[in-house]
């Protein structure tokens, strides 16, 4: 799991509420992390490969968008694997694990291994909030025909850089002056807990007013398309919106329990004793959310390749080949070209299969491509079902 906590078991002047998750069933809690993101890294990789019996497509121009998405899916896989090895080193070196609380110890190995795991987890998981946002703000930029692949290097400098920073500064201020004599107080710990929460609550507020905006230019694109708005261009824009729905679900339900457990901790924090009787459910409701955590933290990787891709299937190809990220399945080009059609393929929601030949009306349609791409699981049934297809 991603928590700021971890990064504050690693000074031995921890914080009571700190020690209360963290000594609760350490055992069962790392075995959940570890049972969680291995079952997420698994489903995820098997997401990603190329399937058998799909036809071999034309690979579409390449897009910022694709390039985010598979970005973030690494961001996830990345971070799972910290968490296997952290929890695994947690559960098979006990004695090890138990020297980061010795005050003034001689073996700086423990800490190192407890802070640099911890740092491991969170950089992954705040740049794949960071690249999360830069998608919400690539789509509105496709639509407004101001992105491309150009732009991606300022995604990377942007989500890199202020992953990079925000996780520095913050664990710099929480083991002020030294990991070994880390500063006491609530107020101390506040500037890391900002740091690494800053993107999550970022995606929370800015992308779904992003998406908002997307989906309403795209209305307005399909409209300019051929100047009416059909059922099928309606249809179209149910399956965007649908898909930036799925998006932001798969977020809530993945890092609410973060909040929610930080802010029962931080309550308790406050409290002169958290072992008082009256605090008892607020104890309770901590650990739980606590081990919520640990189980939902992983599981993001695979459920948002399902909320981008939809189900890939079990029959895996292992005879690499050149193949489109499904997110791409609806590719940009005319309806004359030699193409497999995809499964969302705008032209196929036309009721003619008129060739458009005018500029604005191809970006039109490479704007409508990048935010539409594989938005579908069950893809041979509505490929079969689109007028393209019977017309081929």
């Amino acid at each position: 799991m991603a928590s700021p906590r971890l990064e504050t078991y690693c000074c031995p002047n921890r914080d009571a509420a700190t020690q209360l998750v963290m000594n609760f069933q350490p055992e069962v809690f790392c075995g959940v992390c570890i049972g969680s993101a291995s079952i997420s890294l698994l489903l995820t990789i098997l997401q990603l490969l190329p399937k058998k019996g799909q036809s071999p497509r034309k690979m579409p121009k390449a897009s910022s968008s694709s390039t985010i998405l598979l970005l973030i899916s690494i961001c996830d896989i990345l971070g799972g694997l910290g968490m296997i090895f952290r929890s695994s080193i947690w559960l098979g070196f006990p004695g090890f694990i138990a020297n980061i609380s010795v005050v003034n110890g001689t073996d700086v190995w423990p800490s190192t291994f407890c802070v640099g795991s911890a740092m491991w987890i969170q950089l992954l998981y705040s740049a794949g909030f960071w690249w999360l946002f830069c998608y919400a703000v690539d789509s509105y930029l496709v639509v407004r025909r101001s992105a491309g692949l150009s732009t991606i290097v300022l995604y990377h400098m942007m989500t890199w850089g202020l992953a990079v920073m925000l996780c520095v500064e913050g664990i710099a201020l929480l083991y002020y002056p030294s990991l070994s004599n880390c500063e006491n107080g609530l107020e101390h710990a506040i500037p890391h807990y900002i740091t690494t929460y800053a993107p999550l609550l970022l995606v929370l507020v800015a992308n779904p007013i992003l998406f908002r905006r997307t989906v309403s230019a795209v209305a307005s694109l399909l409209k300019g398309r051929q100047g009416i708005y059909t059922e099928n261009e309606r249809r179209l824009g149910t399956e965007i919106q649908m898909c930036f729905f799925k998006i932001m679900l798969v977020f809530v339900i993945c890092w609410s329990s973060n909040i929610i457990n930080e802010t029962l901790l931080f309550y308790l924090e406050m409290q002169p004793d958290i072992n008082e009787m009256p605090l008892k459910n607020i104890r309770s409701a901590a650990l739980i959310t606590w081990i919520i955590m640990g189980v939902l933290n992983p599981m993001q990787g695979f459920l948002f390749t399902l909320a981008f891709y939809g189900w890939t299937g079990w029959r895996v190809d292992l005879k690499w080949r050149k193949r489109e990220i499904p997110w791409e399945s609806m590719s940009s080009s005319t309806v004359g070209e030699n193409a497999y059609p995809s499964p969302v393929n705008y032209q196929s929601n036309i009721h003619d299969s008129k060739k458009i030949s005018t500029t604005d009306s191809q970006q039109t349609d490479e704007a409508i491509s990048m935010l539409s791409e594989g938005n579908t699981s069950s893809d041979e049934r509505l490929t079969r079902s689109s007028p393209i297809y019977q017309g081929w």
